[in-house]
């Protein structure tokens, strides 16, 4: 058993609520949990109802129903997706209410289940959620995504434990990520949040026209709309309340141009993609658009995802994170993307957050699109970082400068 892990997971929560969420008196709070990691949101409600909550919501999930879908239901009910939940998540990110999503499911849970009916069901999920996923992608509510350790994830990320070491390695690895053991956690994330949103502050004074990544594999040019805004750290609601919507995290982060992004990138972590994992891939731009894609294992998961709809084959995101994060550092594989991403630079797939243009939270689709923004039902990041990768600044007069060398920040912020 870990030492004190009850205190441990107590501050954890702590730091969930007042860091992550931030809640506020009179707010409702909504739990979106694996029901293995029962324990942590119920301490999390606590600090909710202290902090002023006016009602928590727990909306437990159990991969193995997940799965027993896949093995039984009939083939023609995937394209099923309950409007009430759908209805739910919209109405309460509509009133302002805050929401927790706990990531941690087996790596693999459906690597042996039909791609296409995964597909269609994600898709059709999708459908049903993305005005919801819209809201959040504006910061319109505040929202976190935090992990928890359970026995399925454990076995996967330290398979040469005993069975009884597993979760008890995977939570010592949680806390250690999210500074659970700082003597005061809460203080320790808002200094590293501040630091974080300096590098953005200097990024945007730049405001250069691309990055250009170079390293083994890759020689990949990122254009950037005009106007983007780099962020990290945390974000904050039309109201003024501000919250951390990834812990751990580690990067800042913009959004790409649409159609400018060209040449080759090469994945250097695996990724957890619908209940089945994606190795050794890569993927080929011209013009914002994959022409190209490639993995050794998943491939045909890989290309369904990029045909959900026609701007799932466009980029989203660009994040910079540098190997020194302490993520990193630890060593782990964790089969994560809340995790893995917070170890490496990464790119998304897909849907770009509003919030990463001037005012783009008040454009139509359209003027988003115009601007340089991406639509799409799905948002996947993805890992490109490593110890030899190089990142150039490309200015509007086409001179560059060096953003990042050998995996590092290239540049200091104040402390």
């Amino acid at each position: 058993m870990i030492p004190d892990f009850e205190n441990r997971l107590q501050k954890y929560a702590a730091l969930i609520t007042h860091v992550g969420l931030n809640v506020q008196p009179g707010q409702e709070v909504v739990l979106r949990t694996p029901i293995d990691t029962a324990p942590l949101a119920r301490q999390v409600a606590i600090h909710a109802y202290q902090a002023g909550a006016k009602f928590v919501h727990a909306l437990y999930s159990d991969e193995q129903m997940t799965l027993i879908r896949y093995q039984h239901a009939p083939r023609d009910t995937f394209d099923y997706f309950p409007q009430w939940y759908a209805d739910a998540l919209i109405g309460l990110a509509e009133s302002g209410a805050a929401f927790l999503s706990v990531y941690a499911t087996d790596p693999e849970l459906l690597k042996d289940q039909d791609p296409e009916l995964i597909s269609l069901a994600q898709k059709v999920a999708a459908q049903k959620t993305q005005r919801f996923a819209e809201l959040l992608g504006a910061d319109q509510a505040p929202w976190t995504v935090v992990s928890g350790a359970v026995a399925s994830w454990a076995r996967r990320v330290f398979p040469d434990l005993a069975p009884d070491e597993q979760v008890d390695a995977l939570w010592e690895a949680i806390f250690k990520a999210c500074r659970v053991d700082a003597e005061d956690p809460v203080e320790a994330w808002r200094q590293h949040t501040e630091n974080l949103a300096k590098r953005a502050h200097y990024m945007n004074q730049k405001q250069y026209v691309a990055l250009k990544y170079t390293s083994e594999g890759t020689d990949l040019t990122v254009g950037l709309p005009q106007n983007h805004i780099w962020k990290g750290g945390f974000g904050q609601t039309p109201q003024g309340v501000r919250f951390t919507a990834n812990i751990p995290t580690e990067e800042i982060f913009t959004l790409p141009h649409r159609e400018r992004v060209d040449g080759v990138v090469r994945a250097t972590m695996p990724l957890n993609l619908r209940g089945n994992l994606v190795e050794n891939f890569w993927f080929r731009f011209e013009q914002g658009r994959v022409v190209e894609a490639h993995a050794e294992k998943g491939e045909a998961i890989l290309k369904q995802l990029l045909e959900t709809d026609e701007n799932a084959v466009r980029l989203g995101e660009v994040a910079l994170v540098p190997q020194s994060s302490p993520i990193a550092q630890m060593g782990i594989l964790f089969y994560n993307t809340l995790y893995d991403e917070n170890a490496s630079c990464h790119l998304a797939l897909g849907r770009a957050y509003r919030t990463s243009l001037v005012d783009g939270e008040a454009m139509t689709r359209e003027a988003f699109m115009a601007a340089g923004g991406n639509d799409s039902l799905v948002h996947v990041d993805f890992m490109i970082g490593s110890d030899d990768m190089d990142i150039d600044g490309i200015l509007p007069d086409g001179s560059t400068e060096p953003v990042f060398r050998r995996g590092e920040w290239a540049f200091e912020v104040a402390s």
